[in-house]
Formats: structure tokens, C-alpha cells, sequence
């Protein structure tokens, strides 16, 4: 996007007096003329191809301080395109799926894609694109590192699927506990199960747990039955023993 070379050595030159690294960013939307004729449509190769131009012409200029993007729409291609020059070179990586789309579609699209080169210890900074607000977008890059262990999550909220035992509002209690127990300062485990046949299991198994039958539940806390509560107070009970769980007794982070 910067244009000739004169004025990308401009740019090398101000970056370079300030310390200030530069993304090589690629994209298979917007590949130079003669590569995209060379490959005929965008590829892995292609992808490569364009990035290491740009890299030639920042080691022309004695820059060396970059990180690379080959980032495409179609999520295959992205794969195959990071792992390419992953293999081939040892620059950093930024990883993303580029216009990912709405919320749902992109998150889906930008975890597949993000993830599996994570998994594979891939990649150096990520970004989420997302047609939604910035924060949106922070989230779940957020989680998707916590998913890969790569980030600690705060709040680890365990529920079932849901099934024909379900006996209470599952899904109301588990939006209202994301809700309220957002900015926890503490890492704590929380699973509430709607039936009585395997949730008494996995609620044993977490920091807090309910196991919820008809219009009830079972706390338990760190494995151990502590008492009956009615679903009405599941949320309310379950966030005051989060809230003792915590450094002296602060629930949310102060600003």
C-alpha cells in the first residue's frame, strides 16, 4: 500500500530511527499482478512468494526488524500458507483471518484457522477480524488462547448441552453468570449440569459446582455437598461463593 521503493525505504528509514517493527502484510486479495499470473490464482506459494519480495526489499535497506501476515479469507489457504513459511523461515508471525465476517462465521473461522497453527506452536501475535466492535474482536482472541492453555481463563464456566433431563433454565442461568462474574480476579472452575445423572459428577469435580434437578440444585464446593438451593437463588448462591473464593472477598478487578 505504500507504494514505490524509494518511498518504502522512507518509511524503513523513520521505523528504523524510532525502533518501531513493521508487519509485511499479505493478503490473497490483493497479491502484485505478476505473481498472481505466475500462480494463476492465489495459493500458499503465492502468498510465500509475495512476502519474502518484501522482506528482500526491507533487508535491501538493512531492516530486519518484521513480522509477516499471509493472511486469506479461505481458511485452508491461510493454514497451508503460514505453516509454508513457518517451514521455510524463522521471521515472526502474526496470524489472522482476514474479513472473517460476522460475529458468528468469523469467530468460528478465526479459531479453526488461528487455532490449529497455535496448536502447532505456530504463529507469534494474533488478531480477530471481525464485522463487530474492537472489543468483540479482543474476547476471542482472548479465548482462543485461553482454550490452548495459552492464556489463563478467569472464570472456566462448565455446562452441559442439555438434553430431555433438563430441568431447569440452563441457559438463563449460564448467560447471568457470564454477566455478573465478568472480571473475576481469582482463576476458578464453575460447573452447573441440569439432571442429577451426570451432574453430580462433573459438579464434584470443579472449584463450584451444581447439579440441578426439578426446580433445584446440589451445591457442592471443591468436591464436597454443602447444600440444597432453589433454582431461583442458583445465580445468587453461586456468585457469593465465587466472591469468597476470592482474594479478600473482591469479586470484580477495580479499575
Amino acid at each position: 500500500n505504500i507504494g514505490s521503493r524509494d518511498r518504502i525505504h522512507q518509511v524503513l528509514s523513520a521505523a528504523k530511527d524510532k525502533g518501531i517493527p513493521i508487519r509485511i502484510g499479505v493478503n490473497s486479495g490483493s497479491l502484485e499482478e505478476d505473481i498472481l499470473n505466475k500462480h494463476g490464482y492465489p495459493t500458499a506459494e503465492a502468498l510465500f512468494e509475495s512476502a519474502m519480495r518484501h522482506v528482500g526489499i526491507c533487508d535491501e535497506f538493512g531492516f530486519k526488524d518484521v513480522i509477516i501476515s499471509v493472511k486469506s479469507t479461505d481458511v485452508r489457504l491461510m493454514v497451508e500458507a503460514y505453516r509454508l513459511v513457518a517451514e521455510r523461515t524463522d521471521i515472526p508471525l502474526h496470524l489472522g483471518v482476514t474479513e472473517a465476517g460476522p460475529t458468528k462465521t468469523g469467530t468460528i473461522k478465526s479459531a479453526v484457522g488461528i487455532g490449529a497453527l497455535l496448536a502447532e506452536g505456530i504463529g507469534d501475535t494474533i488478531r480477530v477480524s471481525l464485522t463487530d466492535e474492537p472489543v468483540k474482536e479482543v474476547e476471542v482472541g482472548k479465548e482462543i488462547l485461553r482454550s490452548l492453555g495459552l492464556a489463563t481463563r478467569n472464570v472456566e464456566l462448565i455446562a452441559c448441552p442439555t438434553c430431555g433431563r433438563l430441568e431447569v433454565d440452563l441457559f438463563g442461568i449460564m448467560a447471568e453468570l457470564e454477566k455478573r462474574l465478568e472480571g473475576v480476579k481469582k482463576p476458578v472452575k464453575i460447573a452447573v449440569l441440569g439432571c442429577v445423572v451426570n451432574g453430580p459428577g462433573e459438579a464434584s469435580e470443579a472449584d463450584i459446582g451444581i447439579a440441578a434437578g426439578k426446580g433445584v440444585g446440589i451445591l457442592y464446593r471443591k468436591g464436597e455437598v454443602i447444600r440444597r438451593v432453589k433454582e431461583s437463588e442458583i445465580v445468587d448462591v453461586i456468585v457469593e461463593e465465587v466472591k469468597n473464593f476470592q482474594p479478600e472477598g473482591e469479586l470484580i478487578k477495580q479499575a
